[in-house]
């Protein structure tokens, strides 16, 4: 055996020096020293409690009374077994100091604790370069989310941002890791991975795991996209095909791309969406069409999209428009106007 090895015996993070193996040792010794003095002094339990806190502490009171030729020769053996088990309690708590996996115990049932409370929370598969920009999102919203991701520089980064962030540190792929995220519980889950492979994976898993969950999904390729819906996911977003859209129609329209590209940077832009669901109105406003609702005389937005129950976008719908159940409206407007609409029809 190399020298080296058995010197790396020190280092083992949780193998050998466990707090939780110290501890054990610490009330098997009481417990050994408990039972010997009353079998071997026939103390009672009073006063084999009281030689073992003398004993184990080395404070050196007087015995009970007293010792027997082999009362004296447990005793010492007893005060040897307690240093070796003091001593190694003292390095297992020194290492998990140093190391710094007491406070990465301490931080990881933190996060635990936080995320068995999640519900109604979207789930985010990959954090990556859109991973970032739909937490970005996710945050200014205030909505809340959780993160899965199996890279450990990745978890490092999330660990030293500013942000509360809730993670989970595994492969999306796996069912123990949405199941860590509470996938029964979560409202959505939008997978941005790189690799198809990955996304199908994820898809395929949730919706199985999560019937009625909204799914999300990043894909590469168009034979991909149908692979994707087929597995479960409710939306297959292609940015490569946004992108060159984009491109294209920037030559014969650049004012409306740069318009759309404007009020898609939240940060930069005063202009936001809303969507109003049917059940988010209250009784009183039910019925009503977008004229009676008297939505831009009352918080300043502005309806600009219908979806009817059909799936159907009706861009700009006229006024005498009724939101009937299953149907939704998309409001423009700034934050302000948009906080006025939510507080008009109630919305959390």
């Amino acid at each position: 055996m190399r020298w080296d090895s058995i010197l790396n015996w020190y280092t083992l993070k949780g193998s050998y020096l466990n707090l939780r193996n110290a501890v054990i040792l610490i009330i098997a010794v009481i417990l050994l020293s408990i039972v010997g003095f009353m079998s071997i002094e026939g103390y009672t339990l009073k006063e084999a409690i009281y030689m073992t806190a003398i004993t184990i502490s080395t404070v050196g009171y007087t015995e009970v009374r007293p010792l027997s030729e082999y009362g004296q020769i447990f005793t010492s053996l007893i005060i040897f077994l307690n240093v070796g088990v003091v001593a190694y309690t003292l390095s297992t708590f020194t290492s998990l100091v140093v190391e710094g996996q007491l406070f990465e115990k301490f931080h990881l049932r933190t996060i635990d604790k936080e995320i068995r409370k999640m519900k109604n929370h979207i789930i985010v598969c990959g954090y990556g370069r859109y991973g970032r920009e739909i937490v970005e999102h996710l945050i200014s919203q205030k909505i809340p989310f959780i993160i899965i991701d199996r890279s450990p520089e990745v978890i490092e980064e999330i660990q030293k941002s500013q942000e509360k962030i809730l993670y989970v540190h595994d492969d999306a792929t796996h069912d123990e890791a949405l199941e860590k995220s509470r996938i029964k519980n979560a409202k959505a889950l939008i997978s941005t991975f790189p690799d198809d492979a990955d996304n199908l994976f994820t898809v395929l898993s949730a919706r199985q795991m999560n019937p009625d969950i909204q799914i999300i999904s990043a894909a590469t390729g168009e034979k991909t996209e149908k692979k994707l819906k087929m597995a479960g996911a409710d939306h297959v977003i292609m940015a490569d095909r946004l992108g060159g859209f984009y491109m294209a129609t920037i030559i014969s329209k650049p004012y409306a791309v740069e318009f759309f590209s404007h009020i898609s940077r939240e940060k930069k832009s005063n202009a936001l969406f809303e969507q109003i669901n049917y059940s988010d109105l209250p009784d009183s406003l039910r019925g009503k069409s977008i004229k009676e609702l008297e939505i831009r005389e009352k918080t300043g937005s502005t309806i600009i999209g219908f979806k009817t129950a059909e799936d159907e976008f009706i861009i700009n719908p006229d006024p005498n428009m009724i939101l009937g159940q299953e149907c939704s409206f998309i409001a423009l407007g700034n934050e302000e106007q948009l906080n006025t609409l939510k507080r008009y029809f109630i919305i959390e």
